[in-house]
């Protein structure tokens, strides 16, 4: 592997991506019932399975379940720091994202990052386009 050319902030630029190559992020997140509880209502999101203790007990989980575009964000988040930080222009798109297992308070959220493809833009073609596959 060539030597990597990083951003002064630390991210890698699309060239630098190998496909297949799989980034083990150091940062990681345990989430507390006020992580839920501020997230929940800043995206004004009332549902009770969230927020609401009582409520919860009564379902299948027996616990509030952490807001799920919480969880996809902090998956988000931790990549960035060996991936992308100073070098992204935007996200395209995510696809296929799925919630296979519940998230609870005091849970800590761990992610790796797989780099599934690689490309030029075909619109801009001084720029590149990188396809992720993180997992939990």
């Amino acid at each position: 592997m060539t030597e990597l050319q990083r951003h002064p902030r630390g991210g890698l630029f699309c060239e630098d991506f190998e496909v297949g190559r799989i980034y083990e992020h150091r940062y990681y997140r345990t989430v507390t019932q006020m992580d839920n509880m501020l997230f929940s209502n800043m995206t004004l999101n009332p549902q009770p399975l969230h927020i609401d203790r009582h409520f919860s007990e009564q379902t299948d989980w027996g616990q509030p379940l952490m807001n799920s575009l919480l969880t996809l964000g902090l998956v988000i988040g931790v990549s960035v720091g060996e991936t992308t930080l100073g070098t992204t222009i935007g996200n395209l798109g995510m696809k296929d994202t799925s919630f296979p297992h519940p998230v609870f308070q005091g849970d800590t959220i761990r992610a790796t990052t797989e780099v599934v493809a690689t490309r030029a833009s075909r619109s801009k073609p001084d720029r590149g386009i990188v396809v992720f596959r993180d997992h939990v």
